[in-house]
């Protein structure tokens, strides 16, 4: 088994409030978890209002289809026009290591 995840660290447009911050993120998490059957979750910068972190994890039999898996998931995160990706980090492990 396979275990790969993606840490963007986001940078949003014209946000004011934490309201409208959420506005913009839950979007973003629910079409990664609809298109490619990933967790996803808003998990840093939380208490930042301009600034965001999402987590995606995936879990597959082989490596490559969890790389494919967190390439798209990747590609569609920094076509966002409404979001700056600063950075994307990922690990890819074996359950046996």
């Amino acid at each position: 088994m396979w275990i790969g995840w993606l840490e963007f660290d986001i940078l949003l447009g014209a946000v004011a409030s934490l309201k409208q911050k959420r506005s913009v993120v839950r979007p973003i998490v629910a079409e990664l978890r609809k298109r490619f059957a990933v967790s996803a979750a808003e998990t840093g910068h939380l208490d930042l209002h301009r600034r965001a972190g999402i987590g995606v994890a995936v879990v597959a039999a082989d490596a490559a289809h969890v790389t494919e898996v967190l390439d798209a998931a990747e590609h569609l995160v920094a076509a966002r026009p409404e979001i700056e990706l600063l950075s994307a980090r990922r690990g890819l492990r074996r359950s046996d290591d």
